[in-house]
């Protein structure tokens, strides 16, 4: 089936699960079908940095059995711009053709990169700075890439939160508090409106959609009224204080990230409605476990597509799932958009349709 040829793979930017199904069915599809060689690129671009570039072959006997398996089995990255790569002396350097050489190295005809918005914009500038061949696919447990309905990890990060809802509710009743659930969202909401409406919360928090404490206070009181003795809140991590402001931790190196938006409410709740409150801040368990059914299914699909791509020489383009089937776009389209939670769209309207408060 057309000439012989040596394809790369590899994931980058965060992990989630749901990628070595990706890697299977690359491999599954590149060996089996079309007889080519397959190498998978390790820690992402570190790995084609890396003087020689370092790789290990795949084949199905090696990918079989990670199916099931959660995080990468080739590893990632999502530190160090390679425009702008930082040195251990302080300095930064442009690392880029260092990434183009170790694709050469490798002898590589196409590369297929997994990743987020973020990933695929670096990738693709390094792919048309080289001249590489390179086809990408989507994946992120936020769901905000565009022009895909769905990035490999988003349905099991919302079945574990819709998981931790479903344990909540029945400590909220025993307690009689308010339980907030926090959940990652780098800043879209696609994570909490999801599980909020799936695991019955009383109110849902998206960075999309301003909210007052007043108004989250009002729904407690309502639900209390009612003889309702708990209530159960999910955020989204992005969301900000009532100001705008980011509510954002230290952590290494200096580099600020989200998180404490569950704690800031908490005091806020407990004060204007005297409900015990508690929070949960479910962190990266959202990007661990088994991989849901329907993340392993879009992986695959993802995955045979996109060799299907390279034999079809048919590059610079994205993988994705629209209208209940794989499509491509151009990489370009999708990372020049964003796609945040529609606050007129149906999940929005469900949720409110169901008396869900969302803070407005």
């Amino acid at each position: 089936m057309g000439e012989h040829k040596r394809i790369g793979i590899l994931t980058s930017g965060g992990d989630c699960a749901g990628l070595n199904a990706v890697i299977r069915a690359v491999t599954h599809r590149a060996v089996g079908s079309y007889k080519w060689e397959v190498l998978g690129i390790l820690r992402a671009t570190y790995g084609l940095m890396h003087h020689p570039p370092q790789a290990m072959k795949l084949d199905r006997d090696k990918v079989d059995l990670t199916l099931t398996n959660a995080g990468t089995m080739l590893g990632t990255t999502n530190k160090g711009d390679p425009f702008a790569f930082p040195m251990p002396d302080g300095t930064v350097r442009d690392r880029s053709e260092e990434i183009i050489s170790g694709y050469h190295k490798l002898g590589l005809d196409a590369l297929i990169g997994i990743g987020g918005d973020g990933s695929l914009a670096i990738l693709r500038k390094i792919a048309q700075q080289g001249k590489l061949n390179f086809v990408g696919i989507p994946k992120t447990i936020d769901n905000d890439v565009a022009i895909t309905e769905r990035s490999i990890g988003f349905d099991t990060a919302v079945n574990i939160a819709t998981e931790a809802l479903d344990r909540l509710h029945f400590t909220a009743a025993s307690h009689d508090r308010v339980m907030i659930l926090e959940v990652m969202g780098r800043d879209a909401g696609h994570i909490a409106i999801s599980a909020g409406i799936a695991g019955g919360a009383d109110i849902i928090l998206i960075p999309e959609i301003s909210y007052s404490i007043d108004n989250i206070c009002s729904k407690i009181k309502e639900l209390q009224e009612q003889g309702r003795n708990f209530c159960i809140v999910v955020v989204s991590e992005a969301v900000c204080t009532e100001a705008g402001d980011k509510v954002e931790c230290l952590v290494s190196f200096g580099e600020r990230r989200y998180g404490g938006i569950g704690h800031y409410l908490a005091e806020r709740i407990s004060a204007c409605s005297g409900a015990e409150t508690r929070v949960t801040v479910l962190g990266h368990t959202q990007r661990g476990g088994t991989p849901s059914p329907l993340d392993r299914l879009i992986a695959s699909a993802f995955g045979v597509a996109a060799v299907d791509l390279i034999a079809n020489e048919e590059y610079d383009r994205m993988v994705t799932w629209q209208n209940r089937q794989v499509m491509s776009v151009p990489i370009a389209e999708a990372i020049s958009q964003y796609q945040a939670v529609d606050p007129k769209g149906s999940l929005v309207k469900t949720a409110r349709g169901l008396g869900i408060c969302l803070g407005d």
